[in-house]
């Protein structure tokens, strides 16, 4: 398993597993980053990441990004 990180613009994954204290966990999950979803990586810009999530965009920090595993 690797961080959702580590994806590169335009591929996509399914999330494995969603990670961290249970608060950010419930935040995580309130974006829609659950188990068992489809995430593509649009962009990358300095460490943070914009991805598609449930027909969303939505931007994280790396700090949560290395909390979702896929």
């Amino acid at each position: 398993m690797m961080p959702i990180s580590m994806l590169k613009p335009g591929e996509t994954n399914t999330i494995k597993k969603v990670g961290g204290k249970e608060e950010t966990r419930k935040f995580l999950e309130s974006l829609g980053f659950v188990e068992g979803s489809e995430v593509t990586m649009i962009s990358r810009i300095a460490g943070n990441i914009i991805v598609s999530i449930k027909e969303s965009r939505v931007a994280i920090d790396k700090n949560m990004a290395c909390h979702i595993g896929i």
